[in-house]
């Protein structure tokens, strides 16, 4: 193959890369953010705190998720734990949105009315 082609191919590679992790990096639409941030106010909210603090379900505020791999926490929200009350809720987010979601809680969770703009 020649050198020019490969460095195309290798340039164009690199930018259909940048646009996928700029599409994922930007999260999902506003109207969505404010659906995702109702859900885990409301939903999450009735085991684990309505203000996130604990409850039935351990904290989700930034310091008790402090040191928790983010791959871990998003694998949680899809599949739920095995063996306690938590459920998977794959059937309601998809991965994108569940690393949303963890991203918020480790940064701490906007309230109900900044979900749109967060």
């Amino acid at each position: 193959m020649d050198r020019t082609l490969v460095v195309h191919v290798l340039v164009l590679l690199g930018l259909t890369g940048l646009g996928v992790v700029t599409a994922q990096a930007a999260g999902p639409e506003p109207a969505r953010r404010a659906e995702l941030v109702r859900m885990v106010r409301q939903d999450c909210g009735s085991c684990h705190g309505m203000t996130l603090k604990g409850g039935l379900g351990p904290a989700l505020l930034p310091e008790s998720l402090a040191g928790k791999p983010s791959a871990s926490l998003v694998a949680t929200v899809m599949s739920g734990r095995p063996g306690t009350p938590m459920p998977g809720w794959s059937r309601f987010v998809n991965e994108a949105e569940a690393e949303w979601i963890i991203q918020r809680l480790q940064e701490g969770f906007p309230p109900v009315a900044l979900g749109a703009g967060s």
